[in-house]
């Protein structure tokens, strides 16, 4: 079945707080991160369990939901249960769950198989919450997570910038860590920062690629269908200028 044709037919838009609002089905960023999930051997599988950490509506875990054993979606308040529980009705979905969880003030009650977690990671109050995936992980599972990468021309998720009304200035992000995170409304990673924090997590690198950029916020038309057919048409990028995000896979590393 496509994506496309697991959509419910009634979609909701949140303006949301600076910490972001959730994907809807039909950006392309869901299919595009969905496509990477996929691609990585024996990710999706139908006696895995999965995990998401920060399931916002549900949109990410749905789509892969027919191909998990069972799924369990964790956020940190009940925002978005109304949306969540709304498209898992209107999809038919009986394999998944919303719960609400602290990852950073909590250890987790089970273990799953797989973990995926999309522009999370950058919103935690402290890294350490990163630990929480590792101990949610079995011994021989894998996580897929994504975070905003700092070489894209925009801040992705703003900052808080005196004078300036629009907070998404070009180059905000290249600016060095200490003034970036000063303003910025999230932290935001090189490729070497969220894999040396994965490692100081005792996870195993499998694979790392920068996502390209969707183009979601683009208004349609035109220019952003030339966008998308001859600059930004591929998943992922060699060229980090041209990644919104940074694609991680990695390994619970065995002590």
């Amino acid at each position: 079945m496509r994506y496309e044709e697991r959509v419910p037919k009634e979609l909701f838009r949140e303006d949301g707080h600076y910490h972001g609002r959730p994907a809807d089905f039909t950006d392309r960023i869901i299919r595009r991160r969905l496509r990477l999930v996929e691609a990585v051997p024996k990710f999706v599988a139908g006696d895995k369990t999965l995990l998401e950490i920060g399931c916002g509506n549900g949109a990410s875990m749905f789509l892969l939901s027919d191909k998990m054993k069972s799924c369990v979606g964790i956020e940190i308040t009940d925002e978005h249960r109304d949306q969540f529980e709304k498209h898992k009705t209107d999809l038919g979905i009986d394999n998944c769950e919303y719960r609400i969880v602290d990852v950073v003030n909590s250890k987790p009650t089970e273990q799953y198989d797989r973990i995926i977690s999309f522009e999370v990671i950058e919103h935690l109050t402290d890294e350490s919450g990163v630990r929480y995936y590792h101990d949610a992980l079995k011994e021989d599972g894998l996580i897929a997570i994504t975070v905003p990468n700092k070489w894209w021309i925009f801040e992705t998720h703003g900052a808080k910038l005196p004078i300036l009304p629009w907070n998404r200035v070009p180059f905000f992000s290249w600016l060095p860590r200490p003034i970036h995170e000063r303003f910025a409304n999230a932290r935001i990673y090189t490729k070497r920062r969220i894999e040396n924090l994965l490692k100081k997590h005792n996870f195993d690198i499998v694979e790392s690629s920068y996502v390209t950029a969707p183009m979601d916020v683009l208004p349609e038309g035109n220019f952003k269908r030339w966008m998308i057919n001859n600059i930004f048409s591929t998943d992922t990028t060699q060229v980090p200028f041209k990644a919104t995000s940074v694609f991680v896979v990695a390994k619970k590393k065995v002590t």
